[in-house]
This record gives structure tokens, C-alpha cells and sequence, in this order.
């Protein structure tokens, strides 16, 4: 049984994002740069199941520049037995990375498709969705527990409810929640190892690819910055500060409610 798995060069959940001072996109000059979290906790799955004896490969994809090599030799480090980059130069839409995904899709046959839910840096929780679309098989989302049995997947998601398990036949989309595991650290020896795993680049060419231009990214900004707190003495002057300064409309004791 084979598995593929989707990871993304992010910006580093500990670091302070800086945006540009001409607004156009997030500053990534001297950044500390890692694999998106979600990701991690897909290829952290894949290798249980290879642990487990379900999966005999796990091939390991990232679409970006050359620098993208990096999160992937992490992945290898991990436990997965194969990368491939497909180079792109600018930021793919989630439908333009979910055709490329298709695409190799088509040339591996893979039984399990593993992708974190979504990316922190743009946060749209689509690429799994398109790319079940796209092969026209099931789909998972937000997975919080997976079982491989008879060639069927049956899946504990997390909904707004609660939980929700569901059973679908094999090929299928799995993407990742939180709670899905904890990663684990790549030891030493299995970083040097990494080194000497395949790791294979194709370009969108190479794919019959060509990127769309349906989002136009029209400028970024830094989210406002909080107020400082102020400490008050009483209620009465709790009540007085919020109809002056926050301009909130209490009435008086007095006063019909």
C-alpha cells in the first residue's frame, strides 16, 4: 500500500510575521522558515501506518522553490521513504496545487492521500477538498483518529457537534487535525540518513501544468495592535469609563430597562 503526503514551507509558528513596508506580502528575508504543523501531524500518520505494516511507501511532495527541499528532508528524516519537489516560483492557489497533486496522483496510484487541514500562513482549509473533487474518490476531513482495515478507512472527524466516524473504501483524502498525534524528532542518525533518500524535482511542465490567476493577492497588513488595559476602583467607575470612553449605552437605576 503506498501513501502520498502533501507538506508546505511556512513561516515558523514561534516567529513574529512582518509584513513589507509596501503591503504587498509578508516580509520572508532572514525568517526562520519550517513545515506546516498540520503537515507535520500527516506525515507523523503516515509513518505509523508504515510502523504498523499497512503502508509499504510513503512518497513525500512540497510545490515551491528550491529552498521547500529542506521541510522535505525533515519529512525523510521522519520516516518517509521518498521526495519530490515540484518547482514553483510563486505562491500556488489551493485548486492550482490540488491539480498538481492530482497529477501525481495519476503517475503513483497511491491508496492513502495525507494532507495537513490547512496551511498557517494562508489558512483556507481547501486543498484536500479540491483534490478528493478532483480524483472523484472520498474524502475525510479534520481527522482526529484513523483506522486502515480491509482496504476501507474509517475516519473520526472532528465536527462542530462532536465527533463523526465514517467508513469509505480505498483510494481516499485524509486531512489532519491536531489531535490527530504528536510528531515525533527526527534523531541524529536519521537526519544523516535522509541525506541519502531519493529525492526527485519535476517542474509544472514536466506535469502539463499551468497555474491560474483566479487570486490576486491586493495587499497585506498587520492586524491592529491592542490597547493597554487600564485599572479601575470601583464598579461605579467601571459603569461611568464604559459610557464615556466606550461609548456603551447602561442605564441608570433609575432608568427602564
Amino acid at each position: 500500500m503506498k501513501a502520498i503526503v502533501a507538506i508546505k514551507r511556512v513561516i515558523d509558528y514561534n516567529v513574529k510575521v512582518r509584513v513589507k513596508s509596501d503591503l504587498s506580502d509578508v516580509d520572508l528575508s532572514n525568517t526562520k522558515m519550517s513545515m506546516n504543523p498540520f503537515c507535520e501531524i500527516a506525515v507523523e500518520e503516515a509513518v505509523r501506518l508504515k510502523e504498523a505494516g499497512i503502508v509499504d511507501d510513503i512518497l513525500v511532495v512540497s510545490i515551491g522553490p528550491k529552498n521547500c527541499q529542506e521541510q522535505i528532508r525533515s519529512a525523510l528524516a521522519l520516516g518517509a521513504d521518498r521526495g519530490l519537489q515540484v518547482e514553483c516560483d510563486v505562491s500556488a492557489s489551493p485548486l492550482d496545487v490540488a491539480r498538481i497533486l492530482q497529477k501525481i496522483q495519476q503517475g503513483e496510484g497511491a491508496d492513502i492521500f495525507l494532507l495537513g487541514k490547512q496551511s498557517i500562513d494562508t489558512d483556507n482549509n481547501q486543498t484536500g477538498q479540491m483534490l478528493a473533487a478532483l480524483l472523484d474518490c472520498p474524502q475525510a476531513t479534520c481527522a482526529s483518529r484513523i483506522q486502515i482495515e480491509q482496504n476501507k478507512a474509517i475516519v473520526t472527524r472532528e465536527v462542530d457537534g462532536g465527533l463523526l466516524t465514517v467508513e469509505m473504501p480505498l483510494p481516499v483524502v485524509i486531512t489532519t487535525d491536531l489531535r490527530l498525534n504528536e510528531p515525533r524528532f527526527a534523531a541524529l542518525p536519521k537526519i544523516m540518513q535522509a541525506k541519502r533518500k531519493p529525492l526527485a524535482v519535476k517542474t509544472l511542465a514536466d506535469l502539463d501544468i499551468e497555474l491560474t490567476t483566479d487570486i490576486e493577492l491586493i495587499s497585506v497588513s498587520s492586524p491592529a495592535q491592542r490597547q493597554a488595559g487600564i485599572m479601575l476602583n470601583s464598579v461605579d467607575e467601571l459603569i461611568s469609563t464604559l459610557r464615556s470612553d466606550a461609548q456603551v449605552q447602561i442605564p441608570k437605576h433609575d432608568e427602564e430597562v
